[in-house]
């Protein structure tokens, strides 16, 4: 069974940074992707990145671009998000999520596995 666990997720103020982490279990993930999402309150849920395990090559959305940066940790099965020059608007529950196949995409319903979240606030 895989395992999600998101951490490092807390308030800051606009123009600050955080990282959050996704530590994953159970599996070998060598061909994972891995994906990035947010739910701001009211709103769908928004892929925000991805990451290919294998070549760690990645992908963005389009309102996060230049500012966030995915990457990966093999040795530790752990992926992070950088975040930097955070505005309000990146205000959300941020979930990590794990695709069984080698190929990054956007769509919710494509990812197998979940964490369980975790809030990130930006006050301006």
């Amino acid at each position: 069974q895989v395992q999600l666990v998101e951490s490092g997720g807390g308030l800051v103020q606009a123009g600050g940074s955080l990282r959050l982490s996704c530590a994953a279990s159970g599996r070998t993930f060598s061909r994972y992707t891995m994906g990035w999402f947010r739910q701001a309150p009211g709103k769908a849920r928004e892929f925000v990145g991805g990451i290919n395990w294998i070549s760690g090559s990645t992908h963005y959305g389009d309102s996060v671009k230049g500012r966030f940066t995915i990457s990966r940790d093999n040795a530790k099965n752990t992926v992070y998000l950088q975040m930097n020059s955070l505005i309000p608007e990146d205000t959300a529950v941020y979930y990590c999520a794990a695709r069984a196949r080698n190929l990054i995409v956007t769509t919710i319903s494509e990812y197998d596995y979940w964490g369980q979240g975790t809030q990130v606030t930006v006050s301006s």
